[in-house]
């Protein structure tokens, strides 16, 4: 059994457990836990006093008071009279003791029982169905929220999330009644309320109506593409995909079939021609192409819903950056003019939120969702219904409008910063005209290799998409960068973009 901590080991466990977010009484409870569970703490002796451990700790002896009573009422400690609290032996019980301590993977060997002959460890490799790791993916940096300068798309930006907003709908679906609802298995069910919020007053800002049997939650709009791809595609399904397109979507259709053809965009997006003829399925951004960041116009919209009727396609529509036009009326999602059932509609709840909440939804017809959902529930049975309720809550009660409005006016001003900034700083760059959303799709200058200047921008706290991850082919045709704006404050967009510059002008030409 571990010898009992001393007071140095107190406080570097303390120290381990010290978070902004937690008060000095839950950092002690979390400290005693951790102590506990990890065999720190001895049966048969006691933990220091109250009065021993405040001292020791240097905080009042009332927060440490507090703290043993909890975990006292929650069976980690008992009390004797005159002797203090010990760990409570039924916390243990049926915990597997550790191994004895390892330096090294020699040690650990003589630890367990010896085989009579070598063992020979599984041939990973070879039972690999797929290889997603060799797949080409948009890669951002863990801490990237510590750069200078991070123009990453689609992160999260704390000076935009409504923070009490948010805490307040959190804090009533933890009500008595509200628990009762959600916390029981919902199996393939959605939370009706969520569903409603999303039906009348999301649903309707892209023109799209949806009975509640049209309509699926899902994990984020990844998630929606995967069930998609799982449900729909085998091999010898035909996909055509827009060049460049989104990375993610291109390596779950790959997954599933090899019959994979990119279709070079071009100013309005995903043509509309006789080359979409013989596929199964088309996979579009039309309200702001990914990466490039275009719309598709209203006619090329109607020309390929005709074309989908006429040679039998269906349209997978990824409304993953909701219409948001930084001038002119927003235009109706491609959904909204489906008369025959031939779009499959994604849309995200959580991006403009807050990305880590992971809620998104499909829209299409009745009897494509029930299969949908039957596959959810394979998966992984339904979304957290906790988050669900809350963000059913945070929608009825006009708050993810008023998010989306912050959002706008956020992206509107930072986009003309980096525009206005690339102008003075980086002539000689093309960015290819943003109507909004929060990116930019930049063309560098001839010679120029966009992952070299990630890499070197990156040294000095610019952080940037290099392009050539959303082309289908290797090398890409074209040297590109995406410039996200919506994670980074505005006063650091100009010192950013003329950082970025002199990275630029510092590189060699490789014309």
């Amino acid at each position: 059994m571990s010898q009992r901590p001393s007071a140095v080991l107190w406080k570097q466990l303390f120290r381990r457990s010290a978070r902004e977010n937690l008060s000095l009484q839950a950092q002690i409870r979390e400290m005693l836990v951790a102590a506990i569970l990890d065999g720190h703490l001895p049966l048969e002796r006691p933990i220091p006093s109250s009065r021993e451990m405040a001292e020791q700790l240097g905080v009042a002896r009332n927060t440490v008071v507090l703290a043993y009573q909890q975990l006292a009422d929650e069976g980690y400690l008992i009390s004797r009279q005159r002797s203090g609290h010990f760990v409570d032996p039924r916390i243990a019980a049926g915990r597997l003791a550790p191994l004895p301590a390892a330096h090294g993977d020699g040690e650990r060997q003589r630890a367990l029982p010896r085989p009579s002959h070598r063992p020979h460890q599984p041939d990973w490799q070879r039972r690999f169905c797929q290889n997603p790791t060799l797949q080409r993916s948009i890669v951002k940096p863990g801490d990237w929220q510590r750069a200078a300068y991070p123009f990453v798309y689609g992160q999260f930006d704390p000076t935009l999330f409504p923070t009490a907003d948010w805490r307040e709908c959190c804090m009533k679906t933890l009500s008595v009644l509200d628990i009762r609802e959600w916390a029981p298995d919902q199996i393939t069910r959605d939370d009706e309320s969520l569903v409603q919020q999303i039906r009348a007053r999301v649903l309707p800002r892209r023109g799209v109506w949806a009975s509640a049997d049209e309509l699926i939650v899902t994990v984020g709009a990844q998630h929606a593409l995967y069930l998609v791809a799982d449900l729909l595609m085998r091999e010898g399904t035909r996909v055509a995909i827009e060049d460049p397109g989104y990375p993610d979507a291109r390596n779950i259709f790959a997954s599933r079939t090899s019959q994979l053809t990119p279709i070079a965009v071009d100013g309005d997006g995903l043509p509309v021609d006789e080359r979409l003829r013989g596929f199964d399925y088309v996979y579009a951004t039309p309200s702001h192409q990914c990466p490039t960041g275009v719309t598709m116009p209203l006619a090329r919209r109607e020309a390929l819903l005709a074309l989908a009727d006429e040679a039998d396609l269906v349209i997978i529509e990824d409304d993953f950056e909701s219409e948001n036009r930084f001038e002119g009326d927003p235009m109706p999602a491609l959904k909204s003019l489906d008369r025959n059932e031939r779009v499959i509609y994604i849309g995200s709840l959580s991006k403009s939120l807050a990305p880590g909440l992971r809620i998104g939804y499909i829209v299409a017809s009745a009897a494509l969702i029930a299969e949908l959902r039957a596959l959810r529930r394979l998966m992984l049975r339904h979304p957290s219904a906790f988050i669900q309720r809350a963000f059913a809550l945070f929608v009825s009660l006009g708050h993810y409008d008023a998010q989306l409005r912050r959002l706008a006016l956020a992206q509107r001003e930072r986009c003309a910063l980096v525009l206005d900034a690339l102008a003075r700083h980086a002539p000689q760059c093309r960015v290819v005209p943003v109507t909004g959303g929060g990116s930019c799709w930049v063309l560098l200058p001839e010679g120029v290799a966009a992952p070299e200047l990630a890499e070197r921008a990156a040294e000095r706290g610019v952080l940037i998409e290099p392009g050539d991850v959303f082309f289908h082919a290797q090398p890409a045709p074209a040297a590109c960068v995406r410039l996200g704006y919506q994670s980074i404050a505005a006063n650091a967009i100009e010192p950013g973009i003329r950082m970025l510059a002199e990275v630029i002008a510092s590189l060699p030409s490789r014309r």
